[in-house]
């Protein structure tokens, strides 16, 4: 989790889902970021399941807030899992969220960056 990024939450509401749970809806738009407390989810786009993350401080919904477009893939509760609860639009207004979403984003690239050159050094 970011450094600090903790204090930014503590004010933020809280949410529970159980196992089977689908916290987001692939296609859907709901305006919310949704920042994994405990607990771990898998995410499934288009049917097939891109990752399971169960990594405190997680962002869900990110894309969907900063590109204003649907969720783009569904997010389900693999174990009871408790999460922070943001507005999108007013939560990316503060500084101390927002470079939490960055640093989440870019840990992303990184992880995909690194995945392909895997696939393209892949002997076949």
């Amino acid at each position: 989790m970011t450094p600090g990024a903790g204090d930014v939450f503590a004010t933020l509401p809280l949410a529970t889902y159980q196992p089977g749970e689908i916290i987001l809806a692939e296609g859907s738009k709901t305006g919310r970021l949704w920042i994994l407390k405990k607990g771990a989810v898998a995410v499934v786009r288009q049917g097939i399941e891109i990752a399971k993350v169960a990594e405190p401080g997680a962002v869900f919904g990110d894309l969907s807030a900063l590109l204003d477009t649907p969720h783009t893939a569904d997010v389900r509760a693999l174990e009871i899992s408790v999460f922070h609860v943001a507005d999108a639009a007013r939560s990316l207004e503060g500084p101390a969220l927002l470079v939490h979403v960055a640093r989440v984003l870019a840990q992303r690239l990184n992880g995909a960056n690194q995945a392909l050159i895997e696939l393209k050094t892949k002997p076949s």
